[in-house]
């Protein structure tokens, strides 16, 4: 299923949704206390954006590799396939890393292509 050829301009918005920041929010609720979340939403809200690559960000998160006919994982390869773009994910650093918001974007570009670079808002707790 690999795309080598896709770059993370054809693939990214430049920013997060905002509805991106209360999913993040949400999960991150899950973790720590009410202070953290508001401390970690926060400073996703105001972090610029970077790129990681697909496969960095899964050895990182340690999280398992979810299957391309994932339904959320399957939606957003048909959204890149139909020339809509995804939103960049949210993560905060720890150990292990923790992908706020966007875990199944991120396995949909890794089953593009593994090297793909995503767009990132990446902060400390």
């Amino acid at each position: 299923m690999s795309t080598p050829d896709l770059s993370a301009a054809d693939l990214w918005l430049p920013d997060p949704e905002e509805h991106d920041f209360p999913a993040a929010a949400d999960y991150l609720d899950l973790l720590v206390d009410a202070e953290q979340v508001e401390r970690a939403v926060t400073a996703l809200r105001q972090a610029g954006t970077i790129t990681k690559k697909a496969k960095d960000i899964m050895r990182a998160s340690q999280l398992p590799l979810l299957p391309a006919d994932n339904i959320h994982v399957r939606h957003n390869i048909h959204k890149v396939r139909d020339g809509k773009k995804l939103s960049p994910v949210l993560l905060v650093r720890g150990q292990p890393l923790i992908i706020a918001d966007g875990y199944h974007r991120v396995c949909a570009a890794y089953h593009l292509t593994e090297d793909l670079d995503i767009p990132c808002r990446l902060v400390s707790p």
